[in-house]
């Protein structure tokens, strides 16, 4: 996919939780909320200030993010859906190094 989004958006696609389970009752896809996870596919450039200079993302490609449930544009790119929105409604970058030597 060949795409760049604008000023200071990124496109994230969704990553797909686990299948849930509480009390040993299985949930159904239709009742599971849409996960908050997901990777950042493309950067803007970053934002323009008042004096006219590119403010830089602090999200790159690649990075795993949280995001908020209803924040966000949904768009359907080559058969998968992707998510478009502003840096200011990503919650927090995940540092997959960190979380993987926590698990051990």
């Amino acid at each position: 996919m060949d795409i760049r989004p604008l000023h200071n958006r990124v496109i994230v696609q969704r990553l797909e939780e686990g299948e849930q389970k509480i009390g040993g009752i299985i949930i159904p896809d239709s009742a599971k909320e849409k996960p908050q996870r997901g990777r950042v596919i493309a950067a803007g450039d970053g934002k323009l200030s008042d004096e006219g200079k590119r403010i830089p993302l602090d999200v790159k490609a690649g990075d795993l993010v949280l995001f908020g449930k209803y924040t966000s544009q949904e768009v359907k790119l080559d058969g998968q859906e992707y998510l478009i929105m502003g840096e200011d409604e990503v919650l927090a970058i995940i540092d997959e190094v960190a979380t993987t030597t926590q698990k051990k």
